[in-house]
């Protein structure tokens, strides 16, 4: 045919800089729709081999070669897939607006599935031009007779075509990189690029440098394949001192070795892969040689196609849990990372593979088009995860437990953005006591009941046994305060197991328990829980002082009581220079505890809910968070106190219960924490006069 000169059919003005500045947001991209499209080629072929209306040769193999050329400036990608006629180059070339792979399939569309098809994209081969100053193809169609196409263009809307010199059936394009972008002439890059997007194509894909050395290897000959190209056969004599005949080998031109692996192991049956087999797939791809926890693998037909594995990484520090990536695949070709409508939200912390062909992308594959459909594909993966997870937690509870700190974190979070993830699983959700043994939700309730009807039974019977016979009354207004309490159950945890030690201690010696939440997620969750729950009520362990900590002030003592507890809030005001510090004096059980601290549960809230939100410069006590003071009525020290008011001890010893409350609360100001230490100092050389 003569050269033919024309411009290019586009249906939309200015397609050119909309390619290169909006339909694609990387400008490596363009590799993965060049590859894709001669992955197509290929599958097309194979199809029509397998309706008879095409035969492939005895020895074809196919794939997809990418060549670098750093002193040219170019970039090929050569495909042995179904070629295009000169009709074919005018239409899918020169008319963007029709798509290759839809015409195709409309036409087969009785006659075979789309299931394998990759190119349903119209404007992937222009790409190209993000990079290239001109573009080359070179083609020959399968088609008997057909005359091979060389098609040229600049980068413009006009193009240029005329009969070619191809002589294989298949498609070669040639970029002339642009200066900008020379980088992808360079074999590393564009190794780098074929990997992050091609790992996984269906068709095997050889990157090579134009013009390199050739590379050699050493085999045994028996080991020789009919495509080996043998430089030389060489035999190798034992060594001095060792028996045996001689080795035979084979110097040969080093074999290709394909980037992308066509079968990964997401698409084979969950039954046909091993442990290892995960394992060794999970460090390829993520580059974590830690194992993984556990995994689930998906394997969707209906109502629609899904295949997939997401593995639950093992935790090192609460910071691991954002590094998750989910990686999404349309036919194995990468699309991207971590796309939010596929994938559940608090499901992106985990780490896996999502390949699914049904997806309704847009021309760049990079976004999704608005579907109703997409959200059907998380509410698949979603209820997949909840199952796996409740299926663990009833038949292989040990593990599960082992695995419960690391996986809790994703699993709240589910439960935080996922009312229906949270209702799936809501029942093997669980909490660490003070013992470190694992109990759900309701078993924390049922031992919080328990020990606190102990503890009122204890109460009851020292209050009968101190009380008067004419105390009617009061016992009655104490009956109705406890049964206005009874409508609350309340589950103490512990935030920082060092830092709240003596309250723990204090928990134990009277047989009260409490769950572990050291998570910053848990704060949000333990809200939620309150939320779902009305009946519940979670206190932290320093929120204030249990009932089972403490002894009842007999009715005869209770105003003798009343003068010692307003004495002492008025003396450690004072010396602690601090007229709005809330003082509290109980009957502590424990000797050994003179001062605690303790802070309404609201309050911290609220003071946590300040620091989140950057207004940790406000004063905290404008909303009543300021800690309060407990002093132990029964502790020598504090009796001192109170009996010896004019002692030159008592300022010390105020400031020294006052800090080692605090200290057992939460960490001291740099401020304080120096007073403290002076102030200890002190107190040890009065013990050496």
């Amino acid at each position: 045919m003569g050269t033919k000169r024309g411009n290019l059919s586009i249906d939309s003005e200015n397609i050119f800089p909309i390619i290169k500045k909006w339909v694609y947001s990387d400008h490596d991209i363009f590799m993965r729709e060049l590859v894709s499209n001669g992955c197509d080629a290929i599958t097309k072929l194979k199809k029509l081999d397998m309706m008879g209306e095409y035969e492939m040769p005895d020895d074809y193999k196919a794939k997809i070669q990418v060549i670098v050329n750093p002193e040219e400036k170019t970039l090929k990608f050569i495909d042995n897939g179904l070629g295009m006629t000169a009709d074919e180059v005018e239409e899918y070339i020169t008319q963007i607006a029709f798509s290759g792979a839809t015409q195709f399939l409309e036409k087969y569309k009785d006659k075979t599935t789309e299931d394998e098809m990759i190119g349903h994209f119209g404007l992937g081969f222009y790409s190209s031009f993000m990079v290239a100053d001109e573009v080359h193809i070179d083609t020959l169609s399968y088609q008997e007779g057909a005359a091979p196409v060389h098609w040229v263009s600049e980068g413009g809307t006009e193009y240029e075509m005329q009969e070619g010199s191809k002589t294989e059936v298949g498609t070669e394009i040639t970029l002339f990189l642009n200066e900008d972008c020379l980088e992808f002439a360079n074999e590393y890059r564009a190794r780098e690029v074929l990997e992050k997007y091609c790992s996984f194509m269906p068709v095997e894909i050889f990157l090579s440098k134009a013009n390199a050395e050739p590379e050699y290897e050493t085999i045994d000959e028996d080991d020789i394949l009919d495509t080996d190209e043998v430089v030389e056969h060489i035999t190798e004599e034992p060594k001095e001192g060792e028996e045996g005949e001689p080795k035979k080998k084979a110097k040969i031109v080093k074999r290709p070795v394909s980037i992308s692996d066509i079968h990964p192991l997401w698409a084979k049956s969950p039954s046909e892969c091993t442990k290892e087999e995960y394992i060794d797939f999970y460090r390829k791809v993520f580059m974590d040689y830690k194992e993984p926890l556990f995994w689930i693998h998906l394997n969707m037909d209906y109502p629609f196609n899904l295949k997939g594995i997401l593995y639950f990484p093992k935790i090192n520090t609460e910071y691991d849990s954002i590094e998750g990536k989910i990686k999404l695949y349309n036919n194995q070709v990468f699309i991207a990372d971590n796309i939010k409508e596929v994938i559940p939200e608090f499901l992106m912390v985990l780490k896996g593979v999502i390949d699914c062909p049904d997806l309704p992308l847009n021309v760049s594959r990079s976004a999704l088009q608005n579907d109703g459909f997409v959200n059907k594909v998380a509410d698949y993966i979603s209820k997949k995860v909840a199952d796996k997870l409740n299926g663990m937690f009833k038949t292989d509870k040990e593990n599960y437990e082992k695995y419960w700190d690391d996986i809790s974190p994703f699993i709240k979070f589910g439960c935080l953005k996922d009312e229906k993830f949270g209702e799936k699983v809501k029942d093997s959700i669980l909490f660490k006591n003070l013992d470190h043994k694992y109990l759900t939700l309701e078993e924390c309730i049922k031992a919080n009941s328990e020990a606190d009807e102990a503890a009122a039974e204890e109460n009851t019977n020292t209050a009968e046994e101190n009380a008067d016979e004419n105390t009617e009354a009061n016992a009655d207004e104490a009956k109705e305060e406890n049964d206005a309490q009874e409508k609350k159950t309340d589950i103490f945890y512990v935030t920082d197991e060092q830092q709240q030690s003596q309250y723990i201690n204090m928990f134990k010696e009277h047989g009260q328990d409490a769950i572990l939440l050291t998570h910053n997620i848990d704060s949000a969750f333990i809200t939620y829980l309150e939320q779902r729950n009305p009946e519940l009520r979670f206190q932290r362990i320093d929120a204030d002082v249990h009932d089972s900590l403490k002894d009842e002030v007999a009715e005869e003592e209770k105003e003798t009581f009343k003068k010692t507890a307003d004495d002492l809030v008025e003396i450690f005001r004072k010396e602690l220079n601090n007229d709005k510090l809330e003082v509290k004096v109980e009957k502590l059980k424990d000797d050994n505890v003179a001062s605690m601290a303790v802070l309404p549960e609201q309050s911290r809230r609220m003071e946590e809910m300040m620091k989140m939100y950057g207004m940790g410069g406000m004063d905290a006590g404008m909303f009543g968070s300021q800690a309060t003071l407990i002093l132990n009525a029964n502790h020598p020290l504090v009796q001192f106190v109170v009996e010896h008011k004019r002692s030159k001890s008592v300022p010390i010893i105020c400031k020294q219960l006052y800090d080692l409350a605090m200290l057992a609360h939460k960490p001291l100001s740099p401020e304080e924490m120096t007073a403290f230490v002076q102030r200890s100092n002190e107190i040890m050389m009065l013990l050496t006069k």
